[in-house]
Formats: structure tokens, C-alpha cells, sequence
């Protein structure tokens, strides 16, 4: 199957030129490219936290596959949805999913239910498919959205996410998209976003977790970004550094109500 874009046209340019013109300003051409397992990127429209996720692509190695997670924002489908064959389109043309790659994860984590619904509105992922199309080229993906609550799942995740890509003979990226704390002042909210991201530069999952619910701290992503923490911990890494981090008021200039977006890369 072909899924087509749902965001196309709002949250990035529909058309090609003016897409591949909006990644170009974002992107640091210049920058020292490094090899890392993860990283961790926004997803609201390129206007706000294109600048972001394009500090941190242009700032890594972007292997040929990689494994996309977000969270699912709409209440249909699985709430551990994968997509295991065909191929995402935007204007660049069509991303390939990498098939055998996703039954592996399917059967490490068997709660995954392949679910076009799922993923047919949500952007969490589809944003990143231009920026790696653009800035790569030839790459296949394994795109996973979830919702879930359960640390000890998000573990289960984790582990499984490590156990599959160790069993590569190629280099795999996994990727986090999140947004950061939602709705409150740009004060309020760096402060909120400043506690998560230390617990993300601890690779401490269980941290991240206690964090972002004790604290209030409307991260959409946060459940992925746990399972990749966990999964970035068994495959060695040892730390996070943060390449860039904004909110929308750097753009809008409303301080009084914000999104907060971090790019981190995990070595």
C-alpha cells in the first residue's frame, strides 16, 4: 500500500521546490557530521520546529535504515500500530518501508498490529520523511506510532528495539519524535522541558517517566522516548547531547502560551 500524506500543504510545503527550499534553510550544510545510534526530534509544523529537527539531521550520519517512533495524537487505531510493507509518499516522492525489518520488530514485540488507521492522520512521523528524503536519498524506514501509559511495556519496547537492531549487519537509526511541554508560558515551560531533557542527557528512562508525569509536563512523545532510551542504554551509549532547543515564541512571539521542541543526538 501507498500512504499518502496527510500534512502536506500545512505543516510542510505541498510542493517539491518550495519543500526542498524550506529544509535547505534549515539545515547546517556546514556542520561536523557524527555517527550516532538515536536521536530525538520535534514534529509540529516546519515553521515552528523545522529549525530543530534540521540542526540535527544535518548534524549526524543518516544511514540507509532506520526505525521512526512517535506517538499516536488521534484516537483511532492500534494503540501499537506498525506498518511492516509498501511505502510512505510526500512531494519528493515515495520513502520505502523496510519490510524485513519490521517483521523482526513485530516478532521481538509482539503487541505490534500492522494498522494502516493508525497511522493514516498522524504526523509525528510523517514530518521526518522530507527532511530524509532530502538530506539522504535512498534510505528504508520502519514506522511505529503507540500510545501507552505502562513503563514496564515501554521497557518490553525498548529491549526489543536493541535485540533488533543488534542483529543487523547494517547500522540502524532510531529515531523519537516529540514535542516537548504544551500550552504554558515560555518561562514555565523551559524550566519543565529543562528537567526532562537532563533526565534524556542521563539516558534514565525510568527518570524521563517519574519526570514528565510528577512535574506535568505535556510531552507528547514521552513514551517513546522512554522505550529509545531503553533501547539506547542496551546498545551501549553512554550519554545525549543536545544540539538544539527552541519554543514556538522564538517564532510566533507569544510567550504567554508555547510549545517547547529539543534535538538530541545519542552517540
Amino acid at each position: 500500500m501507498i500512504r499518502p500524506p496527510a500534512v502536506a500543504g500545512s505543516f510542510y510545503p505541498g510542493n517539491p521546490s518550495e519543500l526542498a527550499q524550506e529544509i535547505d534553510g534549515f539545515t547546517l550544510p556546514s556542520a561536523t557530521k557524527s555517527r550516532v545510534r538515536g536521536c530525538i526530534v520535534p514534529h509540529a509544523g516546519y515553521m515552528y520546529s523545522g529549525h530543530v529537527a534540521g540542526a540535527v539531521y544535518s548534524s549526524i550520519e543518516i544511514p540507509a535504515r532506520l526505525i521512526l517512533l512517535g506517538p499516536r495524537h488521534y484516537p483511532q487505531g492500534n494503540p501499537f500500530a506498525i506498518l511492516s510493507e509498501g511505502a510512505w509518499q510526500t512531494p519528493f516522492g515515495e520513502a520505502e518501508i523496510d519490510t524485513p525489518l519490521a517483521q523482526s520488530l513485530s516478532q521481538e514485540f509482539p503487541r505490534l498490529r500492522d494498522d494502516p488507521v493508525a497511522h493514516q492522520r498522524e504526523h509525528s512521523l510523517e514530518v521526518q520523511i522530507p527532511f530524509l528524503q532530502h538530506l539522504r536519498g535512498d534510505f528504508r524506514f520502519v514506522p511505529v506510532v503507540l500510545v501507552t501509559d505502562r513503563f514496564p511495556v515501554l521497557e518490553e519496547l525498548g529491549h526489543a528495539l536493541a535485540r533488533v537492531v543488534s542483529a543487523q549487519p547494517d547500522p540502524i537509526l532510531i529515531v523519537a519524535s516529540t514535542d516537548m511541554n504544551h500550552y504554558e508560558s515560555d518561562a514555565v515551560t523551559r524550566v519543565k522541558d529543562h528537567r526532562a531533557i537532563e533526565r534524556i542527557f542521563a539516558l534514565d528512562p525510568s527518570g524521563l517517566f517519574d519526570t514528565v508525569r510528577n512535574e506535568g509536563i505535556t510531552m507528547c512523545g514521552y513514551a517513546v522516548t522512554v522505550a529509545v532510551l531503553v533501547a539506547m542504554r542496551d546498545l551501549g551509549a553512554k550519554d545525549a547531547a543536545l544540539i538544539r532547543y527552541a519554543t514556538s515564541a522564538d517564532v510566533s512571539g507569544d510567550r504567554n502560551r508555547v510549545v517547547g521542541y529539543a534535538g538530541c543526538v545519542i552517540p
